[in-house]
């Protein structure tokens, strides 16, 4: 309940942009591809690293290297992800993941925001691109 409201106002927060807030409800999953992930802080925006997507799958986000291992993900007709695997950084040293929302699924552009809850209580957005 927490993460859908999270969702709703995510979604309500970005209304007065052209970027619809849903998911393919058709295909059910992610366009395939690599996503690039920022977040803006320090007047800047610093690279999270990289997701790719294949299917019903996610590797990452990694940096250097190979991608780590896959893992499962689930896409809901609201367009929120559930990871079902680990997630690098944002869901180690004590941070989780609030809620994983896609702003935008279409053949042009791909899109999601992670919210990501810091150990500290604080939290933090991260957009990824597709690439």
């Amino acid at each position: 309940m927490k993460t859908s409201l999270t969702a709703a106002l995510l979604c309500a927060s970005s209304a007065a942009f052209p970027v619809p807030c849903h998911a393919d409800q058709d295909a059910g999953r992610l366009l395939n591809g690599v996503y690039h992930c920022e977040v803006y802080a320090l007047g800047m925006f610093i690279h999270l690293g990289d997701i790719a997507i294949e299917g019903d799958s996610y590797r990452g986000p990694y940096r250097f290297g190979p991608p780590p291992e896959p893992h499962k993900y689930e896409l809901s007709p609201e367009g929120e992800i559930t990871w079902l695997g680990p997630l690098g950084g944002f869901t180690s040293g004590g941070n989780s993941i609030d809620v994983t929302q896609v702003t935008s699924n279409t053949g042009k552009a791909a899109a999601f925001d992670i919210i990501m809850r810091e150990a500290s209580g604080n939290y933090s957005a991260a957009t990824c691109d597709r690439r």
